[in-house]
């Protein structure tokens, strides 16, 4: 009798799998949230600059709407080559520079970290390795605690970079609606991870392009789960705010091109919601998460803030699936190392 074995868990599916725990264990730092926030507060700065490459950049789209929203500070995307390649240096006395990276080691973002605290910011690392050279560049560390990620395409490390951010929000807002819910996320983290998004999956399979799509806090995930499916199933992904696919990458879509949309229930609902209803009215394939148009499994409306990052692990897991399926390892996409080099 022939036995059938099941394949060995992937690096990926293990560490998807490990984020509700990981983020139970992450919201326990409230020591390191509060000091980094009193510094915030004291250094009486009112211009973010962000800094990260690839997943840790979407990270830190995510973090511009809350810091923009929740605290009316403006915040602008760091470009690395200003000092690394063309060797410019700004002014940065009146910045709070926040680098996000998994390793801490890209070159590129150590030399950024360190000239940014030289030219006057209050620099901040927002980090997974806190031994790390971006970490020792940086003034204030505020780690991400997700452990050891395997895998090429990080997931744990995304998630829990989202918490963070989220966590220093709510406690430079006071913000106790907030708080609760990141209280809530773990159960709603693990509740998350039954979501079956495989219909989404499937679709993946056969597709010569596909199309993620948020607005506001669901633009930074919607953009990484877009990268997410290109690192792995080697597939041109794209991912847009819905105001943005009105416009221009309309024209790309096609029924061939399925469109996931990321739905939080806040003031970028309805806009959201419009773009769901057009596309099915012209034959699009849409698969939607969240609202009233919300075509895949989901646990329900909580706060808009926790809801994106949530999002994010069934749509990990139908990658990671979708992956294998197509007779790809998730867990060693082509061309790319676990340590990214200057660019």
């Amino acid at each position: 009798m022939t036995v059938h074995k099941n394949p060995p868990m992937t690096a990926m599916a293990r560490e998807i799998a490990e984020i509700p725990a990981a983020t139970k264990s992450l919201l326990a730092q409230f020591g390191e949230i509060a000091a980094i926030a009193e510094s915030i507060r004291k250094s009486k700065r009112h211009f973010i600059v962000i800094c990260g490459r690839g997943s840790s950049g979407h990270v830190g789209v995510y973090l511009r709407y809350l810091f923009e929203t929740r605290l009316g500070l403006l915040v602008s995307a760091a470009a690395p080559s200003v000092v690394t390649a063309y060797r410019r240096p700004s002014d940065m006395r009146h910045v709070i520079f926040i680098v996000i990276s998994q390793s801490g080691r890209s070159p590129d973002l150590v030399t950024a970290t360190r000239l940014a605290r030289e030219y006057g910011a209050l620099t901040i690392a927002l980090v997974n390795e806190v031994d790390s050279p971006v970490a020792a560049e940086a003034e204030l560390v505020l780690p991400v605690r997700a452990g050891r990620e395997h895998a090429v395409a990080a997931t744990k490390t995304v998630a829990l970079s989202m918490v963070a951010g989220a966590q220093l929000i709510a406690a430079l807002t006071d913000d106790q609606d907030l708080t609760q819910a990141l209280d809530r996320l773990p159960q709603r983290l693990t509740a998350a991870l039954a979501c079956d998004w495989s219909a989404w999956g499937k679709r993946l399979h056969t597709a010569p392009a596909a199309f993620v799509i948020g607005r506001g806090y669901g633009f930074g995930p919607a953009r990484e789960i877009a990268l997410k499916l290109t690192e792995t199933m080697q597939i041109p992904a794209l991912g847009y705010s819905a105001a943005e696919l009105r416009h221009g990458p309309r024209a790309a879509v096609t029924p061939a091109t399925p469109v996931l949309v990321l739905r939080q229930n806040d003031e970028a609902a309805a806009t959201v919601d419009d773009l769901v209803y057009d596309l099915v009215e012209q034959n699009e394939t849409v698969f939607a998460a969240g609202g009233p148009a919300g075509t895949l499994p989901w646990i329900g409306d909580d706060h808009p803030i926790c809801d994106p990052i949530a999002m994010l692990l069934p749509a990990y897991i139908a990658i990671e699936r979708a992956t294998r399926q197509r007779g790809l390892d998730p867990d060693k996409p082509r061309h790319l190392s676990k340590v990214t080099h200057t660019l």
